[in-house]
């Protein structure tokens, strides 16, 4: 019998989330039937969206997982083959694929590549940035980028990918540690915003304004820069607004429609899932290709141990993370 380590919401969230809504707990699982896998957590992911999107009292937490298959009885499911799969927070997971369809992929050729990236920059947040910066960005060559939260899982490749589309990169960090490795990756300028002047340095930074921002912050920084740092028809897409997930009172629209309609723009919310499989492996063949020539730089913040889970969600939201955040069983 194998017994599977899990994370159960017990309460829900209201304001930051603790251990009081999050429960570690353990189950016994049962023997495979015909057409059943079961898997082994090697990596898990910690996300911010973890805590935006509902989630029952009751259930597993939400999350992706890079899985080992360690006993099959489905002919589609080796022994030893890797996937990455919604399992969620759990250790190890019996399951019949058919019950889970589109939830389990089988892990791409990462070409010598760490099997962690399919979480990564070969994953969900690659395939975002990949995707929100060149399908709704509409990224033109010579265009002025900026980026908040630009030294996380997503931010960083946004910047990488427009640096190599030979854009002007601005990126927005909280620390100056992250603002010191944002210029390490190319980012033509990279700014504390908490120390810097908002307005001040966008102006020099931009004179003509950003054709394209990627927002994962919300609040007050996509107020500024929506209406008063964006160039004619530029386009600005939503990626996140972590600035109000573990807000206890709803936050008021900001006034941006006298932005909006001055400079014409177009704004897009983004949702990883619009994106079929086939147009996600696109992009992971650009990203490999791009970390494997080295122009693409794809930074882990690794924690180990599948007991300190909770801690790495937690300093998603105290920015303790550069780059993806990764739990290593």
């Amino acid at each position: 019998m194998v017994v599977a380590k899990k994370y159960v919401l017990v309460k829900a969230f209201d304001g930051f989330p603790n251990n009081d809504n999050i429960e570690f707990q353990e189950e016994t699982l049962l023997p495979l039937k015909d057409g059943e896998v079961l898997f082994e957590a090697l990596f898990l992911s910690v996300d911010p969206y973890m805590r935006l999107f509902p989630i029952a009292v009751g259930s597993v937490m939400i999350g992706e997982q890079v899985s080992k298959v360690v006993e099959s009885r489905h002919s589609d499911y080796a022994v030893g083959s890797l996937h990455v799969a919604k399992f969620g927070w759990r250790s190890h997971t019996v399951v019949h694929p058919k019950d889970l369809q589109g939830q389990i992929q089988h892990l791409p050729d990462m070409e010598g590549l760490s099997p962690s990236l399919g979480l990564g920059a070969v994953g969900m947040p690659g395939q975002t940035a990949y995707h929100a910066l060149l399908d709704y960005g509409q990224l033109k060559e010579g265009d002025t980028v900026v980026v908040t939260a630009a030294a996380g899982a997503v931010g960083s490749v946004i910047g990488q990918i427009a640096r190599i589309k030979n854009c002007t990169t601005i990126g927005f960090a909280g620390t100056e540690a992250k603002v010191a490795w944002l210029k390490e990756l190319g980012y033509t300028h990279a700014f504390n915003y908490k120390t810097c002047n908002l307005g001040e340095v966008l102006t020099a930074a931009a004179p003509n304004g950003a054709n394209v921002y990627i927002d994962h912050v919300g609040g007050d920084m996509a107020t500024e820069i929506i209406n008063n740092h964006m160039a004619v028809f530029g386009r600005a897409v939503i990626v996140g607004s972590i600035s109000a997930y573990n807000a206890t009172t709803p936050q008021k629209l900001p006034g941006l429609f006298h932005g909006i309609l001055m400079k014409q723009l177009t704004i897009r919310g983004f949702m990883h899932p619009s994106f079929s499989a086939a147009e996600n492996a696109a992009s992971n063949k650009d990203v490999i290709h791009w970390i494997k020539e080295g122009r693409l730089a794809a930074r882990e913040h690794v924690t180990k141990g599948f007991e300190n889970m909770r801690e790495a969600f937690y300093g998603l939201f105290k920015g303790e993370n550069i780059g993806k955040a990764i739990i290593e069983v």
